[in-house]
């Protein structure tokens, strides 16, 4: 499956059944240097648009929101214990969180990688 993207600039992407979730490069590049993330609990039950997560950097602290419901099934440990790691892969190895989707339908509302890149072009 391709990635999909929210407004708000979370990507999503289906890998075995399970959605993997992050924060775009483009969003990394505005946050500048991060330095702390709060990630949610395993287990814990999401709606889509729902704050799911935390993320500061040196110039600002920003939510990031569930792009689809679900429940959290796995959060990426290694972003919280090194931050600057968002910074170096954000849509690779620095993802947040893996969803069980409640849900699938929901991805039909987000942006493929040109309307996304589109979209940022022109905000």
């Amino acid at each position: 499956m391709s990635v999909k993207y929210t407004k708000d600039h979370e990507w999503v992407r289906e890998e075995g059944g399970v959605y993997i979730v992050g924060i775009s490069t483009h969003a990394a590049e505005q946050l500048g240097d991060v330095v702390f993330v709060e990630l949610p609990e395993i287990g814990k039950s999401l709606s889509k648009g729902d704050d799911m997560a935390v993320v500061e950097s040196v110039k600002a602290a920003s939510d990031v929101y569930a792009p689809i419901s679900g429940e959290v099934v796995e959060i990426n440990q290694a972003i919280a214990d090194e931050p600057a790691k968002v910074n170096e892969d954000a849509q690779g190895a620095a993802w947040f969180v893996k969803l069980k989707a409640k849900d699938a339908s929901e991805l039909d509302t987000l942006m493929d990688e040109a309307a996304y890149n589109e979209f940022v072009e022109n905000e």
